[in-house]
């Protein structure tokens, strides 16, 4: 049996809902602070409980045949660690210990941990490879860092395989399910969220970068693509365990990104420049050679793709929010889509 902890959030449901497909047996871990149980796939047993939660997550690994573990529930918005970056390090470090323990404690050696390209140097250039200089500029890519060094401190002591994934930007859905969150803060839903009217218009944070067309530039990989990694590593030998970039190795601007969204949808987008955000670096994309040639995975899907999956999704969640007499200022619209 897999667990798979933030199962009920975005990265974590895909993930779950492709291994049940594969017909594995799954638990999803998730105390629905920021995920959804509708999104928690049929056929996979669901424990509501938190990672702070000790005795729960004992509980779940003595009466469940547990062999290997996924790790998803992590708070993950920059703006909101600095804000109260407290959260960040009970959830993120403290309750991912809380797991690493009781995992190892239970006999589990497999442990497949999602993190992030945040712990990486903003004034680094790209490339970035899992080399790169590291440095968080903010306490979530702190607490992510964190936990990477304890897992492989228990690898070292306690032989864990552990994988861990650095993901770049994640964006696309997978029929069903895709982002949730609100507000939006990430560039694709929040684009096609100007496309049917909630938002005025696309905010560029920045358009005099050293880049092609002045601005920032980003890795973004398709949700299908990260999920295909994780599902590798589970059967992967065990010398194969550790740090791995997840991208495509080939950056889009958000400008870029913003023409991809018109041409999917078929509509104007409007756009305003802002200045830039403190912190953004001009250039952010991966170097996945590690990934593609040891694990024998590779990025496949477009960035069209990608917004064309999100795009759908989007519409789909708006013809289901309407069938169940939601409040009609809550679901995504078509019918305001801009000309």
């Amino acid at each position: 049996m897999i667990l798979v902890t933030g199962g009920a959030g975005y990265i974590g449901s895909v993930t779950a809902a492709a291994l049940v497909r594969q017909g594995r047996e799954v638990c999803v871990y998730d105390n629905l602070s920021r995920g959804y149980r509708d999104a928690v796939p049929e056929g996979a047993l669901f424990r509501e409980a938190d990672l702070i939660d000790s005795a729960a997550l004992k509980r779940t690994f003595a009466e469940l045949p547990i062999e290997a573990v996924l790790h998803f529930a992590s708070y993950i918005l920059v703006a909101e660690s600095m804000r109260n970056p407290a959260i960040y390090f009970d959830n993120n470090v403290v309750g991912g210990l809380n797991l690493l323990h009781a995992a190892q404690s239970a006999g589990v050696r497999r442990f497949v941990f999602s993190s992030t390209a945040a712990i990486y140097d903003d004034a680094a250039y790209e490339p970035l490879t899992e080399t790169s200089r590291l440095k968080p500029a903010n306490p979530y890519g702190e607490s992510k860092l964190m936990f990477e060094q304890a897992l492989e401190w228990y690898r070292k002591v306690h032989r864990m395989e552990a994988f861990v994934f650095r993901y770049f930007n994640v964006c696309g859905a997978d029929g069903g399910r895709g982002e949730r969150r609100e507000p939006k803060t990430h560039l694709i839903p929040s684009v096609l969220e100007a496309v049917v009217g909630k938002r005025e218009s696309v905010v560029i944070h920045g358009d005099d970068y050293p880049t092609a067309d002045g601005a920032a530039v980003r890795d973004y990989i398709h949700v299908k693509d990260l999920v295909n990694a994780h599902i590798v590593s589970l059967d992967a030998p065990a010398e194969l365990a550790g740090q791995y970039n997840l991208g495509v190795g080939r950056g889009y601007s958000v400008k870029e990104v913003i023409a991809a969204a018109e041409r999917v949808t078929g509509c104007r987008i409007p756009t305003v420049i802002g200045p830039r955000r403190d912190g953004d670096a001009a250039v952010r994309v991966s170097d996945p050679t590690l990934a593609n040639r040891r694990l024998g995975w590779r990025a496949e899907r477009t960035l069209e793709e990608a917004v064309k999956s999100s795009w759908e999704f989007m519409q789909r969640s708006s013809a289901e929010a309407l069938t169940n007499g939601a409040n009609p200022h809550a679901p995504y619209r078509a019918s305001s889509a801009r000309p």
